[in-house]
């Protein structure tokens, strides 16, 4: 059987509509090509700056992860309280990058974005908020880091050039005092730390 995007053997099925396909054109859920969001909206890209703006930021972040405290790098961070870049469509927040500064690097502490406009380029617009900011202030590294189970995560990523620098044992099941199930059923046990070296 062959790819329905190419002459190359195919491996996976769509989830979606069925269609086969090979490695190359597989997404990380098994999407063929024609069924990946269009990625043409026309979001703008700001610092946060009021407080309305970090009320928005409280309530992404409980959608998100139900908690507004993150553990990332050593630290314990209040996701709203860092500085941060929107991403906004007709003046609403759809998505933010938060992030806090160390000596030599910038720690990207969350990044989220509804799912309806996930899949359309603002993570990595995002990012590159981010990485302008962390050259400016000629910081040698960005970092980031997410939960073992956070696939989709991981894998976007390291599509943007982070590689896995570390793997923190136990920490997020000894930050909830349990181990939590997460992403296709995986337990989330483990934080894994990536970077990004910058020029």
């Amino acid at each position: 059987m062959k790819c329905e995007c190419c002459e190359a053997a195919a491996v996976y099925k769509c989830s979606v509509c069925g269609k086969m396909l090979c490695g190359e054109h597989a997404k990380l859920r098994t999407l063929c090509f024609s069924c990946v969001k269009d990625s043409s909206l026309n979001a703008k890209i700001d610092k946060l700056k009021t407080n309305a703006e970090r009320n928005t930021i409280r309530e992404l972040v409980r959608q998100f992860w139900g908690e507004q405290e993150q553990v990332t790098f050593d630290q314990k961070l209040t996701i709203a309280e860092l500085p941060a870049f929107v991403a906004k469509v007709r003046d609403k927040i759809i998505g933010f990058a938060a992030f806090t500064e160390t000596d030599d690097s910038i720690i990207i502490a969350a990044l989220g974005i509804l799912p309806k406009y996930q899949g359309s380029g603002l993570g990595r617009k995002l990012v590159a908020r981010v990485e302008t900011v962390t050259k400016k202030m000629r910081k040698r590294k960005l970092l980031v880091s997410t939960s073992n189970d956070d696939m989709p995560a991981l894998a976007f990523y390291q599509t943007i050039g982070f590689q896995i620098v570390e793997v923190k044992p136990n920490v997020i099941a000894e930050k909830h005092g349990q181990v939590l199930k997460g992403i296709g059923g995986l337990p989330i046990r483990d934080e894994l730390r990536l970077q990004k070296l910058l020029n």
